[in-house]
């Protein structure tokens, strides 16, 4: 049986994880998450897109993405041949590096996007125990971007949008970080 065709709305952003293999580590040093980020500047260079949140934990990885011009499996498909190649060339692995294809959910609404990009946010302290105190202390999240205000270098990283959709709902009176950094139930 096929597999199920992809949802995939230009106009939408997509929370993607991709996951290691039988949940390994796929970042093991410092050099990794560079190199995984140098995949994410080539396949900008290549495909244009945007993220508005992002983690990058030791054994899978969280983007936000819209990907207007082409379809998300075919950005996808840049990013994840790309860094399981620099993965294998330098640990001299074989074998599938991830679990199973990547897991996209279309997110339909700008509340959702905010739930969302919570979620993603709070990753490195909702693990057990918590990886860093502060979720702005954890180097691989574009939280720290919008804990201290700083432009990224990645020129796909765009936090003007969530910070626009916070003063448009009922949770206006916190700041997009104020939101990040209450724990809620949803």
């Amino acid at each position: 049986m096929p597999r199920k065709k992809r949802l995939w709305s230009p106009d939408h952003y997509h929370h993607v994880v991709m996951r290691g293999n039988n949940r390994q580590t796929i970042f093991l040093t410092v050099d990794d998450y560079d190199a995984f980020f140098r995949v994410l500047q080539y396949a900008y260079h290549k495909y244009t897109f945007s993220i508005v949140a992002y983690c990058i934990m030791s054994n899978h990885y969280h983007l936000l993405v819209r990907s207007p011009e082409v379809p998300l499996g075919k950005l996808m498909a840049v990013i994840n041949w790309r860094y399981s190649n620099y993965f294998k060339k330098k640990y001299e692995y074989c074998g599938h590096l991830y679990e199973s294809r990547y897991f996209a959910d279309l997110v339909p609404s700008q509340r959702d996007l905010l739930s969302v990009s919570r979620y993603i946010h709070r990753n490195p302290i909702s693990t057990a125990p918590p990886i860093v105190d502060n979720m702005e202390d954890y180097p691989y999240s574009s939280y720290y971007h919008y804990k201290h205000n700083t432009p990224s270098v990645f020129p796909f990283l765009d936090t003007s949008i969530l910070k626009c959709y916070i003063s448009q709902t009922s949770q206006a009176s916190l700041s997009y970080c104020g939101y990040c950094e209450v724990q809620q139930n949803e």
